[in-house]
């Protein structure tokens, strides 16, 4: 199986580059960098550097559905915590894509303080994790007009932990941390399967029998500066970050294989 990373860099179809403001891409022998530098928060001036899949013109705007392995090799320029936005690679709906979407995904994804989205109970707002989401299903759009009335509940620690469990399942929500230097190079592989997905980082299982998002989705790797705060208990708030010298995600190989 052929590495797609050289059309990636050259972006050929079906390869997409959205680079906004601070955002670059940058192809070197075997790799190819996605780089945030020198960005600022005045005028919330976002930044991005980004890489997809997603169809813009006519047609069927996500190619990607399961079962699908993902499988890429990646390094970071900055430890946890010290990459400031977010980052990561995957599959996603482009819920910010007009028309607006509510969110699926299926990905390894990073983002740092002030970032905080405790979507999984028990597992932090930030951070770098393997996660799924669909917020697109029946049971998710059943909740979602009693969520002006859960939130003040969920500020009570004892409701929050006894109520929150079955919104997460609804929302087909499952998060863990992924506790390796993000710094290092390894090895990240989805294995997005119909009903059921598993993450492994370096051959170890690091998330199992999570539930699968349904497709199509597109693929997606990127590095900005963005947060969002976005809690069960209400708090909602987005903002971008400054971004002091260069940051970035390194690709030395991405693969895609249906399985």
């Amino acid at each position: 199986m052929t590495s797609v990373l050289e059309g990636m860099a050259r972006g050929a179809p079906p390869w997409r580059h959205l680079l906004i403001r601070q955002g670059r891409c940058e192809a070197a022998p075997g790799a190819l960098r996605l780089i945030v530098e020198e960005a600022s928060a005045q005028g919330l001036a976002y930044s991005d550097a980004q890489i997809d899949d997603y169809q813009a013109g006519p047609g069927p705007r996500f190619i990607r559905r399961p079962p699908l392995r993902l499988r890429v090799r990646a390094r970071f320029s900055r430890p946890e915590g010290g990459l400031r936005g977010t980052a990561g690679f995957g599959f996603w709906n482009y819920p910010i894509a007009w028309p607006l979407r509510l969110p699926r995904a299926i990905w390894f994804f990073y983002a740092s303080p002030p970032n905080d989205m405790p979507l999984a109970l028990g597992v932090p707002g930030w951070g770098w994790k393997a996660a799924v989401i669909d917020a697109t299903r029946p049971a998710a759009l059943a909740l979602l007009p009693l969520a002006p009335a859960l939130a003040p509940l969920f500020n009570l620690s004892s409701l929050y932990r006894g109520l929150y469990p079955p919104v997460q399942r609804a929302f087909g929500v499952a998060e863990a941390s992924v506790r390796v230097p993000m710094e290092q190079w390894h090895e990240y592989v989805i294995e997005w399967g119909p009903r059921t997905s598993r993450f492994l980082v370096d051959g170890r299982v690091v998330l199992s029998d999570a539930p699968s998002p349904r497709g199509p989705l597109c693929f997606v790797t990127w590095v900005d500066n963005q947060y969002l705060i976005a809690t069960p208990q209400g708090r909602v708030r987005w903002g971008v970050l400054d971004v002091p010298g260069a940051q970035w995600l390194e690709l030395a190989g991405v693969w895609l294989e249906a399985r």
